[in-house]
């Protein structure tokens, strides 16, 4: 199967679009979106975004009540309990959620943590590949019932161009020597790209298509693990912890946009497995390491595929499997 072809496809939207913008004009009522960290940040955007558009939602956090607060006075939004850290939990949120007898139509994985200190979860597992990627992909498998038996269910994996930073480290994945915690980061990004562009090419058959993405740099809770020193250091904020301009930061609402761009809009139907920026289609990253693009490694289907098979490894996870 021929890879997905990497080229802007002029989606009328860009870096300062909102997620108002791209979802005007389109109704979601009666659409159900599955949207993980849906109440912080990008998140919390994405959530309202969509069910302003009449989509239910359910955010899956892992402090619920912390969610409840956030989400006071939004319509059409369910919290329930989940830690991708944990995939007891993984599997309890999607037993509970298959009960419900619903469909998925989009399956938004925007939950992530970055450039953490270095942490172990389950059986030693590297925090940011455990919980950026490991939790996502046994979710998405242990929720297959419901995305196939939806009206062509999009699942949306937000990657982050910090997948520049580092291909899968097929010799150490779980970084048990020399950990580097951007690196770390940059591979749970790469992992990401490669997951959606692997169920794409498992799920399309049944209708469900996947994206990955980069929303752009905006600040959120997501930088909470950097020192200030380390972010004045690189020119995001200025010695008051304000976001400076020149660093290219994103409002939350357009920060959203691409997300809710892959998820819903009609100029993606009858497409798959593509990487995606500022609401369009990216471009193959520059020969010349301009920050910019996609790597070809998070578009290697070699790599998604071998990446598949591990996680199903680790996980005890595979939703297609014979």
């Amino acid at each position: 199967m021929s890879t997905p072809v990497q080229h802007k496809i002029g989606s009328g939207f860009g870096a300062d679009s909102t997620a108002d913008d791209v979802l005007r004009g389109i109704d979601l009522t009666g659409k159900l979106a599955i949207v993980t960290g849906g109440y912080s940040g990008l998140g919390l955007e994405t959530t309202r975004a969509l069910a302003k558009a009449g989509a239910h939602v359910v955010v899956p956090a892992r402090r619920p009540a912390a969610a409840r607060e956030a989400l006071a006075g939004i319509e059409n939004v369910e919290v329930d309990e989940l830690d991708l850290g944990d995939l007891d939990s993984v599997r309890a949120f999607a037993e509970r959620f298959l009960a419900s007898g619903r469909s998925i139509d989009f399956l938004i994985d925007n939950a992530g943590i970055m450039a953490c200190p270095e942490t172990r979860v389950g059986p030693g597992w590297e925090t940011q590949f455990a919980t950026n990627h490991l939790g996502h992909y046994a979710l998405a498998g242990r929720l297959w019932p419901a995305l196939a038996s939806g009206d062509g269910a999009r699942v949306v994996s937000v990657s982050s161009r910090g997948h520049h930073l580092s291909p899968v480290r097929w010799d150490d994945v779980q970084w048990t020597e020399g950990y580097d915690k951007w690196q770390a980061y940059g591979q749970a990004k790469t992992a990401n790209a490669l997951f959606a562009l692997q169920l794409d090419t498992l799920g399309r058959d049944s209708g469900v298509r996947a994206f990955s993405l980069h929303p752009g740099g905006i600040m959120t809770p997501l930088q909470r693990h950097l020192p200030k020193e380390e972010m004045v250091e690189r020119g995001w904020i200025d010695e008051q912890g304000n976001p400076l301009n020149p660093a290219g930061f994103k409002t939350p609402e357009q920060g959203a946009a691409t997300q809710v761009w892959a998820a819903t809009s009609p100029r993606l139907d009858g497409l798959g497995g593509l990487y995606l920026e500022d609401c369009d289609v990216a471009e193959p990253a520059p020969e010349d390491g301009t920050w910019a693009g996609v790597k070809d490694w998070a578009t290697d289907p070699e790599q998604a595929a071998r990446l598949w098979t591990l996680s199903a490894e680790l996980t005890g996870v595979d939703a297609f499997a014979k």
